[in-house]
């Protein structure tokens, strides 16, 4: 087999050049569109459920919540196992399935589930699934300083909320932003007993005056000259004196207004767990990517769209500093093999002409070399790898292995060729057959 290939190689030496040309313009045309990753796909078909259930306690949220999604989930075809964390007022389960299944289609099963198991759950408590995310998928920090000598910590906040969050999600390939750090901004209320006592004022009037707040209602509509025209109570604000003046109760034909029984401003709500950037508070953005996304291309784009939104930032509020950046290990790694490529070509195209004075063999070698690493990269694309810190590595390592087969290899075919030259030219070892002598007649 290997000397038909050889000589059918000998034989079609134009078709073997051009076909050799071919896979190394299509292998570096692949291997610089293929995604680049910190490590492999090494995430397992998995389903995230998370269930906010405020006020109970780890036992309550085990028995009444998890407990029941764990029992549910546990039957659906493909699952392989069902792991669950249950805290305070959170519960966290996580179903995985058979390698290789459709992540997509696990959703959907999930989803049948939920929502079969909603109406057994307490109420207001709602499971959702989180978002499909890797395994490595946090690729990059970027923080926001929040010291108060500019914007204070709930401006930031709501800068990263409703500006940032936004922008960042909109970019293919993200799969969640999730700000940390800073004050969230809500209304607060604080009822004062004792004017509450003495108007005859309920804790229950109080919270059903603030749960109409805030909201549209509609009235129907009216019909007039054969045309319908909506009804809307509209009643959607935001002001703090809109909220500061409802009414809570009538006495006497007065209306009694929040206002005079509570103590209504702005304030963040409760913390737990804070983040700050060189020893001081800030709001730090965790981006996590989707699997199979470009880890470098997309933070680019991750970068292009800061750069964007830096030219409209809020008066006195500091720039974004990035503080942790995924791709500068992979681009670390790329360039260490770039260096181990360049330093092996200079090495065998140093030897070879050196010792053996010979430059087809020396841009033979030099020819193999990339012609390898353009054949991997199409084998990579079809078995549908990535390029990563591990295959990176080991293609640094296959490099030695080329440059062996360059120079011994190549050395070993061109001492062949010497050897079966005629005779008198220099290394022939073949006799040549001795002169003949011939006389005129006669003599």
């Amino acid at each position: 087999m290997f000397s038909w290939i050889v000589n059918t190689s000998l034989r079609n030496r134009l078709m073997v050049l051009v076909v050799a040309l071919i896979l190394m313009i299509y292998g570096g045309i692949t291997a610089w569109q293929m995604p680049v990753d910190v490590f492999p796909d090494l995430n397992k078909p998995t389903v995230t459920i998370m269930t906010e259930a405020g006020g109970m306690a780890p036992e309550e949220v085990e028995q009444l919540v998890t407990f029941p999604l764990e029992t549910r989930l546990n039957g659906m075809p493909g699952v392989t196992r069902v792991r669950s964390v249950s805290g305070v007022g959170l519960s966290i389960v996580y179903a995985e399935f058979d390698w290789g299944s459709d992540i997509y289609r696990n959703r959907q099963l999930v989803s049948e589930r939920l929502n079969e198991i909603r109406e057994q759950l307490p109420a207001g408590v709602s499971p959702t699934m989180g978002p499909i995310s890797s395994v490595m998928g946090e690729i990059m920090l970027i923080a926001f300083p929040a010291d108060g000598n500019g914007a204070s910590p709930m401006q930031v906040r709501e800068y990263v909320d409703f500006i940032l969050r936004p922008r960042l999600l909109s970019i293919p390939g993200i799969a969640q932003v999730i700000p940390i750090g800073g004050e969230v901004r809500q209304f607060r209320v604080e009822p004062n007993t004792a004017l509450m006592n003495q108007l005859d004022i309920s804790f229950s009037q109080l919270d059903q005056a603030l749960a109409a707040f805030s909201s549209n209602t509609s009235g129907g509509f009216l019909e007039k000259n054969a045309r319908e025209y909506l009804i809307r109570n509209l009643g959607r604000t935001t002001r703090l004196e809109d909220l500061k003046n409802i009414a809570v109760a009538v006495r006497n034909d007065n209306p009694i207004q929040l206002k005079q029984i509570a103590e209504v401003k702005f304030a963040a709500a409760t913390k737990r767990g804070d983040a700050g950037f060189n020893g001081h508070p800030a709001v730090i953005v965790s981006v996590q990517k989707q699997p199979n996304a470009d880890t470098v291309s997309l933070t680019d784009d991750i970068e292009l769209a800061l750069a964007e939104l830096r030219h409209s930032l809020p008066p006195g509020m500091t720039p974004p500093q990035i503080s942790f950046r995924q791709a500068d290990f992979i681009e670390a790694s790329i360039f260490n093999v770039q260096e181990a490529l360049r330093d092996g070509a200079i090495m065998v195209a140093v030897i070879l002409f050196l010792f053996l004075l010979n430059v087809r063999t020396t841009l033979i070698s030099l020819t193999a070399i990339p012609l390898s690493m353009a054949v991997t990269a199409l084998v990579f694309k079809l078995m549908g790898l990535s390029i990563n810190v591990m295959t990176l590595g080991g293609l640094a390592i296959a490099i030695g292995e080329l440059v062996d087969d360059a120079l011994v290899d190549v050395e070993n075919v061109l001492r062949r060729l010497k050897q079966r030259k005629p005779h008198g030219i220099a290394g022939s070892s073949t006799p040549s057959p001795p002169p003949v002598t011939k006389y005129a007649p006669g003599w």
